[in-house]
């Protein structure tokens, strides 16, 4: 590389646009952190509040649910308001939200501040991603792309291990008390040093779509959260799931009558191309996993084999660093490779994980769970790279801010619907188990056996659906995940 390359390359940024960039990258980690920092703390809250496991799952799947209803709005939103504005009210809706869940006398209220953490997580987001398209070059897309993935892989790996340390000197409330003053920080640091980047213009907004996928994604995960509790009348159980599913399928109605006059709120003729369909649908099943995986091994871990928060914490670490670390270096061998030899290994060893985890028992070593999960994070981070390229590569221009709304909706409702599944499953099996006299240790592995061997029947869908898979043409229009 001769002078003029190497200083081109230094400056294709300015100064300006690199401190955007930056403090966006340094608040989406906190708020990304702040996702899963809460699992390893449930248990507290159980003991404190004196709810449930069926019930505390909530604070995860209500947080999840509400990125799926409020991003596909975003598109929307980041159109109508400054960059400014919307760093200001993203950050805004965190730290209150944050600072409701850790002053909350009561579990409903707590609820209710994950819900409002979550819509301004849901903003955060797509208002980086849309940030580096406008201001990163097309050469240079795929080097921030890769700054990303370690971000959005790393912080939520580092949340159990950082909750577990503030629980050994506090309980669960320290944990959001902790996130308080660095989103006000952020918010300060933000309102003085963000610049607008973007044009606002007037788009028009179907009033209809928002409270039908409010009502579609919300009630098919409250009809699984019902699924196994013996005290839900049959009558709510049936009627919540024929209100989510005629929700969604008055939703997707709506969404390809609006298409034809391009004010559709998600575009759903994304799903006419193959490739992005199948890419949808493993993502999908790769998410319900590894949310599932992730809020059963604490609970697990913890209430079966009684080890302290931060041993748990420090358990699950290595495994997120690692699918954090290997991001940039997949994103390099699928370019070389393609989808296929990555893909179809690493889907078979997320399989074998699943038997595995079945197997554990009160005197299994704590290093046994620590290989599965670093084995099973290794492989995923082997999966999502490629599903995300795929996805994103086989659209049309036209279609691609729709296939990320979409991608983004799908990844946050499976990781909901995992979350749900895992949780009522391990709960009513469970509960099953010490119906018939069986110790309060054994009847929670037990559970945990069933869940994790349920998991991995279902995973055969996805190692099949692998195979169908096919890298699409490079396109100089849209950056690789690297």
């Amino acid at each position: 590389m001769n002078e003029t390359e190497h200083v081109h390359q230094e400056h294709w940024l300015s100064s300006r646009d690199r401190s955007v960039i930056t403090i966006l990258l340094i608040a989406a980690f906190v708020v990304i952190l702040n996702e899963t920092a809460l699992n390893v703390a449930l248990k507290s809250v159980m003991d404190d509040l004196r709810v449930d496991e069926r019930t505390v799952q909530w604070l995860t799947t209500a947080f999840m649910l509400t990125m799926a209803v409020v991003i596909p709005i975003t598109g929307w939103l980041l159109e109508r308001i400054t960059t400014r504005f919307a760093f200001i009210l993203a950050m805004s809706l965190f730290t209150a939200g944050t600072l409701l869940c850790a002053v909350a006398p009561a579990f409903p209220l707590v609820l209710a501040g994950r819900i409002v953490q979550a819509s301004g997580t849901a903003i955060m987001m797509p208002l980086l991603m849309t940030t580096i398209m406008q201001l990163v070059p097309p050469a240079h897309r795929g080097a921030m792309m890769g700054t990303i993935s370690m971000v959005i892989s790393v912080a939520p790996a580092l949340g159990p291990t950082l909750a577990g340390f503030v629980l050994q000197f506090t309980s669960w409330r320290g944990v959001f008390g902790l996130m308080v003053p660095i989103g006000l920080l952020m918010l300060v640091i933000g309102s003085l040093r963000i610049v607008n980047v973007n044009e606002p213009m007037e788009t028009p907004l179907d009033g209809l779509s928002v409270p039908l996928t409010m009502l579609g994604f919300g009630g098919l995960v409250y009809g699984l959260s019902l699924i196994g509790d013996a005290s839900a009348p049959v009558a709510e159980l049936v009627g919540v799931f024929v209100v989510g599913l005629g929700a969604l399928i008055a939703f997707v109605w709506r969404q390809l009558l609006l298409a034809h006059s391009e004010r559709a709120l998600l575009d759903l003729r994304a799903f006419r191309h193959g490739a992005f369909t199948i890419s949808v649908v493993v993502m999908a099943l790769a998410m319900m996993a590894l949310f599932g995986t992730v809020i059963m091994l604490p609970l697990l871990l913890q209430q079966a084999l009684h080890l302290p928060a931060l041993t748990v914490g420090l358990m699950l670490l290595p495994g997120g660093v690692l699918m954090g670390v290997l991001g940039p270096i997949v994103g390099r061998l699928y370019d070389k490779a393609g989808a296929r030899p990555l893909m179809l290994p690493a889907s078979v060893v997320v399989a074998v994980v699943f038997w595995l985890l079945s197997t554990i028992q009160p005197d299994t070593p704590w290093w046994f769970v620590v290989a599965c999960h670093m084995a099973m994070s290794a492989s995923f981070a082997f999966m999502f790279t490629p599903l995300f390229t795929i996805a994103l590569g086989s659209l049309p221009k036209k279609l691609y801010t729709h296939g990320s709304a979409i991608v983004g909706t799908v990844q946050q409702l499976a990781g909901a619907l995992g979350t749900a599944v895992f949780v009522t499953v391990f709960a009513s099996q469970s509960q099953a188990q010490l119906a018939a006299g069986v110790s309060a240790e054994v009847s929670l592995l037990d559970g945990s056996h069933l869940a994790f061997l349920g998991a991995g029947a279902v995973w055969v869908l996805a190692i099949v659906a692998t195979g169908f898979l096919r890298t699409p043409e490079p396109s100089d229009e849209l950056p690789h995940a690297h």
